[in-house]
């Protein structure tokens, strides 16, 4: 049967009517299910205990998830708990189911606030779900005390109170101040009314930067095409293997395929720059060397 099914026979209802166990029968009920994987021993414990799954989802109404999820989620740790417990270690199964079923309430929570990830660390998790007391206890001694504080200095004693972070308080404060809302949500009840989304800057590069940049590297190109044309056809073959390939090649390599030293490659590939500058200045009217 569903855990969330709230009709004929509600889950809560069912719950409170389930039996108490002692501590003996719970030790036995455990070590059937560990030990011989008996499931009516499972669900056994599990129906005894679900009445402290469920107290414990009602504390986490005030997050704004529907009751019949956070019963579900608390009922996934109570059997997450039954399935890990060691009747060993001489703990009773409600002390230990505790941590297993806050721990899953919490995750759920957490995972269905916000589609931006509200926290991962231990400390953010702990700071999502205290702030607010902490913030409520500093203000109410602030009063006590007569003391107005800014914000800044409320967001700096929250952090040393809860031992995380300036940073995760500023965050979590933005996380926990509302929900999200869709960017194709109009602005307006009108049927012209434009999208959210359509008032959001573009970052990107815009239609006249567009046409100069085009432009630009059209007038680079003109100029290089003339530089190259103002060398030999050995120094516009080693410029260009030097510079223009995917992949440049190296002195030596072009040394032995012209038949010369690493050295003299070189000499004549500063010469050819320097014949490209010159060429370049004289075009442009100023310095526009991109070869280095």
């Amino acid at each position: 049967m569903p855990l969330d099914e709230t009709t004929k026979n509600p889950l809560p209802k069912r719950a409170m009517q389930a039996e108490l166990l002692d501590a003996e029968t719970e030790l036995a009920l455990a070590y059937a299910w560990r030990d011989e994987r008996d499931e009516a021993a499972l669900h056994r414990l599990v129906t005894a205990y679900m009445r402290l799954a469920i107290s414990m989802a009602s504390k986490f109404r005030r997050y704004g998830a529907p009751m019949s999820d956070l019963i579900q989620e608390a009922g996934l740790g109570l059997m997450k708990a039954a399935d890990k417990f060691d009747p060993d270690r001489g703990v009773r199964f409600s002390t230990y189911a505790v941590w297993w079923i806050k721990a899953s309430i919490q995750d759920y929570v957490m995972r269905n606030w916000s589609m931006v990830r509200t926290g991962s660390t231990s400390s953010q998790k702990s700071l999502f779900f205290n702030m607010r007391r902490i913030q409520a206890q500093l203000e109410r001694e602030a009063q006590s005390d007569g003391v107005e504080m800014s914000r800044p200095e409320l967001q700096a004693k929250i952090a040393k109170e809860a031992g995380v972070p300036l940073r995760d308080v500023e965050m979590m404060e933005g996380r926990l101040a509302g929900s999200d809302f869709s960017l194709n949500a109009v602005q307006s009840a009108d049927e012209d009314g434009r999208e959210w989304i359509d008032a959001l800057e573009d970052e990107g590069q815009q239609a006249a930067e567009l046409v100069a940049d085009d432009l630009d590297r059209q007038q680079l190109r003109e100029w290089l095409l003339a530089a190259l044309k103002g060398l030999n056809e050995r120094e516009r073959f080693i410029v260009r293997e030097r510079k223009l390939r995917p992949e440049p090649r190296t002195l030596e390599s072009l040394g032995n395929e012209l038949g010369l030293s690493k050295e003299r490659v070189r000499q004549l590939e500063a010469g050819a720059f320097v014949k490209m500058r010159k060429r370049l200045e004289s075009q442009s009217g100023e310095v526009q060397m991109f070869l280095n």
